[in-house]
């Protein structure tokens, strides 16, 4: 059975769209990996860039550059080979400059928020290939939820903080604020084991080799969703010190 993944970018129904029969130049799970590693080398030249020239203008280009490139790649997935690393350059000058401000209230946060963040994608990464966590549906539905409720939670939030009626205390350094913090950090890290098993999946039912693309794509999704709530809790804990 087809998994069902909290990732918008790896979902379940995506194979049964680009199955093909010639599983010899098809998506692999090593060649995803290389596509990743790629992927990830794209994204640390660009923040690093924006790191050593912070520039809104960048930031800005970076943000909705990415968010625009995320939705092509999503709708058209044989488009990822090209997208992906166009989506990793944006989404580099974005986090480089989003880096740049927390590391100028908070320095040493940036290089804390990295080893955490990589840390954790192996950690868990060794934890799923050595079958110390096992993807059962329950497990894929409840995060499934999970993130869901998440995503609906920040939008609602978002609208009524326009009018100035936001659930501010979830993004203070209250008990609050740091509780649902670590809340999110362990879903957006737990939906890291939901990609290892979409990428396997795609793997072994022969996808095309352009999936290879796309996998390493939706597994940057979640690794740049993942930095970016380690570092808000990082910020908030640092702050309770101050």
């Amino acid at each position: 059975m087809l998994m069902k993944t909290a990732n918008p970018a790896l979902n379940a129904k995506i194979f049964n769209q680009v199955r093909q029969a010639d599983t010899t130049t098809g998506m692999t799970i090593q060649g995803t990996v290389n596509k990743t590693y790629i992927s990830l080398g794209i994204l640390i030249l660009a923040a690093t860039f924006t790191w050593t020239n912070p520039s809104p203008g960048l930031m800005l280009l970076g943000g909705i550059g990415g968010f625009i490139t995320a939705i092509i790649t999503a709708f058209k997935k044989e488009w990822a080979p090209t997208t992906t690393p166009i989506y990793a350059a944006l989404q580099g000058l974005l986090l480089g400059g989003i880096s740049v401000m927390f590391n100028q209230q908070y320095p040493g946060i940036v290089i804390q928020a990295v080893y955490l963040t990589f840390g954790t994608l192996f950690a868990l990464l060794c934890a799923y290939a050595s079958g110390k966590i096992r993807v059962t549906e329950n497990f894929k539905l409840g995060l499934v939820a999970a993130t869901g409720g998440i995503f609906i939670f920040y939008m609602i939030n978002f609208v009524l903080g326009l009018f100035g009626m936001g659930i501010t205390s979830v993004y203070g350094n209250g008990i609050i604020g740091i509780g649902f913090s670590a809340v999110v950090v362990v879903i957006a890290a737990l939906n890291l084991v939901l990609d290892f098993d979409f990428i396997e999946q795609g793997a072994q039912q022969g996808a095309p080799k352009y999936m290879e693309w796309y996998g390493a794509f939706g597994l940057m999704v979640t690794l740049i969703w993942l930095y970016i709530e380690i570092l808000r809790l990082l910020a908030k804990l640092q702050s309770r010190r101050d």
